[in-house]
This record gives C-alpha cells, structure tokens and sequence, in this order.
C-alpha cells in the first residue's frame, strides 16, 4: 500500500484573493470556505484522481524560496502561451538560480510561491 496526495496546503495572506489565481490557472472549482481558508476542488471529471488545494490565512508573510513547488504542464496549449497565459491572471516571473538554459519556465504567484511552466503538453483530466 502507498499514499496518495489528497490536498495541497498553499498558506497565504489573502485566500480569496490566491484563490482566485489558482482557480483560473487550474480550472478548479471554489469549494468550502470558512474564515481564513478556502478550498479548491477539481472539475468532477478529474476527482479523486487530482487533489484539492487548501489556501490558509497566515499572519506571516512568505520570506524565503520555497522548498516545495508545484510543475504545471498546459494541456491545450504551447508552454509560451501557458506562461503568457498565468502572467496575465496576475503571475510574475521569478529567478530562483535556474540560470537560462533550462526547460521551465520559473514564476511566481501574486504572493510570491514559486511554480514552474514544463514544456510539453499533458492530457487533461476533465
């Protein structure tokens, strides 16, 4: 028996706000909200195979790279139009050391959590 990822914790200052980043970017739908915390679901197509995202208020604000970072791969479109794409929704471009000659693309969310733009192209789930 194995694990499986059922959520990803993503804590920020302004879950509202994150959340609705992150749901355009993934196509997730905004589930349960309580104070301080929202929840995004997959498109039903993609359950349970896809985790949900919890967004956390937290008093402190991100101060360091993170250690842990999410990969995302466009399913209908080319990497470029992907990062064009999530720079619009309100993403920034972010230089952890990646230096120029790699694959991905490295960018930041409107709070600064880095993620990274693979080449390529996956089959959606949905």
């Amino acid at each position: 028996m194995a694990a499986r990822i059922t959520e990803i914790a993503i804590d920020c200052a302004d879950p509202e706000a994150l959340g609705r980043f992150w749901s355009q970017a993934l196509g997730y739908d905004v589930g349960e909200s309580e104070d301080g915390y929202l929840e995004l679901v997959p498109p039903d197509a993609a359950r349970p195979a896809s985790p949900t995202i919890g967004l956390i208020r937290v008093p402190e604000p991100k101060t360091v790279k993170d250690r842990l970072h999410l990969d995302l791969t466009a399913t209908d479109r080319t990497q470029a139009e992907e990062v064009e794409r999530l720079l619009a929704l309100g993403a920034r471009r972010a230089d952890v050391g990646q230096g120029e000659d790699v694959s991905w693309v490295v960018l930041a969310d409107p709070e600064g959590n880095e993620f990274c733009v693979l080449a390529g192209r996956v089959e959606p789930l949905a």
